[in-house]
């Protein structure tokens, strides 16, 4: 098995699944004051992010040196599984799904299957993909690079998302916020 052809295989999955997404699914309400330009921020952070680890780790510079195979084969099985979790999450949310902030008069808070365990399923995928596209450079500096800033990102959409949330179902998103944690089960 080449190990190259296949995080060139799964990484160009991961990012035309990503290009399809945001072509199909961007919201068609006219008010975007709702995203507070979150999703540019995102986009912006992601590219930044991995260009930069891509760059640092041409460079070598904090190289993993120990077990690259194990490391390796654990960034792909990450970003796979990470993957599976947003699909799954998108999945179950599919009318209500917008790559953008939008909330219409049609949507309802979804709480179960995967929502059940957090609010924000699709995030925590893709952070657990961020994380092994950070081990698959094989460089700790890339890995803090790319998993940081974006982590940070993600944290700031998130705020912006449960602001709308709040202010659309009100006392039933507030209630769910009691049972629930953001990214990680029982954790955040």
């Amino acid at each position: 098995m080449n190990i190259g052809k296949v995080i060139f295989t799964v990484s160009s999955v991961w990012m035309i699944s990503e290009i399809i997404l945001a072509r199909l699914k961007h919201s068609k309400s006219t008010n975007s004051s709702m995203d507070q330009s979150s999703l540019r921020l995102l986009w912006l952070t992601i590219l930044g992010s991995i260009a930069l680890g891509f760059v640092l780790s041409r460079y070598h510079l904090g190289a993993m040196s120990d077990n690259e195979n194990q490391v390796l084969m654990s960034g792909l099985a990450l970003i796979v599984v990470g993957l599976v979790v947003r699909w799954t999450a998108i999945l179950s949310l599919w009318s209500y799904f917008t790559v953008d902030v939008s909330i219409d008069d049609t949507h309802r808070l979804v709480t179960t299957g995967i929502y059940k365990f957090v609010r924000h399923p699709a995030y925590t995928g893709s952070l657990l993909s961020f994380v092994g596209l950070g081990l698959v450079f094989l460089n700790w500096l890339s890995l803090v690079i790319i998993v940081l800033p974006i982590t940070i990102a993600f944290v700031y959409r998130i705020k912006v998302e449960e602001q709308a949330l709040v202010a659309f179902f009100g006392d039933q998103y507030v209630r769910y916020c009691e049972t629930t944690r953001r990214l990680i089960p029982k954790i955040y």
